[in-house]
């Protein structure tokens, strides 16, 4: 998976087609991700004796095959390759700008 914690992407299928966030976290294991404020669902919370129960909203895992990188001179989605530098030190790409992404 190329895509790292904090990368912003743009969710390409499923029902937030189209919109924006930033990678929370990433299951590897699993190939999903968890975008900030994208795929919520809610959660019903038992009450534990001191806290009485509630509804919380919280983000669900996205598999990693309907995010995109975002480019960040383009503002569209692209594909992310790895290339070496001058000093022999592996960094991202992008693909379609060729911006240095690390």
């Amino acid at each position: 998976m190329k895509l790292k914690k904090g990368d912003k992407v743009i969710i390409i299928a499923g029902k937030d087609k189209g919109k924006e966030g930033r990678i929370t976290k990433i299951l590897k294991s699993e190939n999903k991700v968890i975008v900030e404020n994208i795929n919520l669902i809610k959660k019903h919370k038992k009450s534990d004796g001191q806290n009485p129960g509630s509804i919380i909203e919280m983000e669900a895992p996205i598999d990693a095959s309907n995010v995109m990188f975002l480019d960040p001179k383009t503002k569209k989605g692209t594909k992310i390759k790895h290339t070496i530098d001058k000093n022999n030190k592996k960094i991202r790409v992008s693909k379609s700008s060729e911006v240095n992404l690390d």
